[in-house]
């Protein structure tokens, strides 16, 4: 089967490899769709972390937002699975260990991870083998190109859960990326007034055409924010204007100082979202975060969100499809990962991969 392999830094090229037999308790989906992430990206230019710590390494095959319909089953794996549209989850615990016994297997120290992690296959591909354990069926209503965008909308999910808001209240997103948006999305699924912070005019005029007004390049004044206090600067950047607050903060960015930008800006006694990473180590100030009494929470997966966002989409209560810029064959991953983009493709984040196209 064709597959998209990347062979070193900056180096890919689509192969002839063996297609995937499925082991016992195993199936074979056939792709339909898949996505590219950031992530994606960071394994292309080498800069992704599990290549420097041997959790990967070249070669590897890429693609960890994926649907597609089962099209064999292994050993005890229950026949009706075949023919069936699904998704699943990226984590792939060993299912023996204490975390993945407490449900936490996308914690396991032992973990597969789909297309990044210890050299499971991804989704870039004719056929993906997955553990039926993982598999999400998707409803009717949820077409491949929905279904590929289950796992970033998990993600985002479990953000907004974590951010503990009541509607009405106000939630600050950082980074308008295809989880930030999400994010926004089913927060104001839920009668929450959003804000996006980010930092091209270009990436917030997509927001606004998601129909989200309230975006901003810098913290928000004080008449359009929390109606609160004001916004002051302090040495390297902006800084707390002492009342300006937001319910909740969802760090939704690759910026390493907005993890501390979150914190001045949300109201003591609530939450703050972590599920962006840097490129550095970012920094704050732990004693900032018990004078406020702040609860701040880490979204390491999709895992345990799947099932909700799916549902949120089949009811149309969210509709991401606008966030899909385009579909590409596989022989277009390269360019699209080295960050090219074609003018027709416009401003949304997400481009797919259909290992169909030729």
């Amino acid at each position: 089967m064709r597959a998209f392999v990347i062979t070193g830094p900056g180096r890919a090229e689509v192969q002839e490899v063996d297609p995937p037999v499925a082991g016992p308790d195993e199936v074979v989906v056939e792709v339909e769709r898949a996505g590219v992430c950031g992530t994606d990206a960071e394994v292309f230019s080498g800069a992704m972390a599990y290549l420097r710590t041997g959790e990967a390494r070249y070669p590897v095959r890429i693609g960890h937002e994926w649907a597609g319909t089962v099209c064999e089953v292994g050993d005890g794996v229950d026949p009706a699975w075949l023919g069936r549209r699904v998704t699943g989850d990226t984590m792939l615990g060993c299912g023996r260990c204490a975390r993945c016994g407490s449900g936490r297997q996308h914690l396991c120290a032992d973990r597969y991870e789909i297309g990044i992690r210890h050299g499971w296959p991804g989704a870039l591909a004719e056929r993906l083998p997955v553990p039926v354990r993982a598999l999400l069926p998707l409803p009717d209503t949820v077409d491949p190109a929905l279904g590929a965008l289950v796992e970033q909308g998990g993600n985002a999910l479990r953000a907004v859960q974590a951010a503990a808001l009541a509607p009405g209240e106000r939630l600050l997103v950082i980074g308008p990326g295809t989880i930030g948006l999400l994010a926004a999305l089913m927060a104001a699924a839920q009668g929450v007034e959003v804000h996006l912070l980010g930092v091209t005019e270009r990436s917030l005029a997509f927001a606004r055409s998601l129909g989200f007004t309230r975006t901003w390049t810098s913290p928000p004044p004080p008449d359009e924010g929390t109606g609160k206090g004001g916004v002051g600067l302090e040495r390297g950047g902006v800084g707390l204007g002492d009342s300006l607050r937001f319910d909740a903060v969802i760090d939704a960015s690759n910026g390493a100082g907005s993890p501390a930008l979150a914190l001045d800006l949300v109201e003591p006694g609530r939450h703050v979202v972590f599920i962006g990473l840097s490129a550095e180590p970012s920094r704050l100030d732990t004693r900032r975060m018990v004078l406020k009494d702040v609860t701040a929470v880490g979204v390491l997966s999709a895992s345990g969100g799947l099932a909700g966002t799916a549902d949120l989409y089949a009811s149309r209560q969210v509709d991401p499809r606008p966030l899909i810029a385009a579909a590409v064959a596989l022989g277009e991953a390269a360019a699209v990962l080295a960050g090219e983009r074609r003018p027709e493709w416009g401003d949304a984040p997400k481009i797919h991969v259909d290992p169909r196209l030729l």
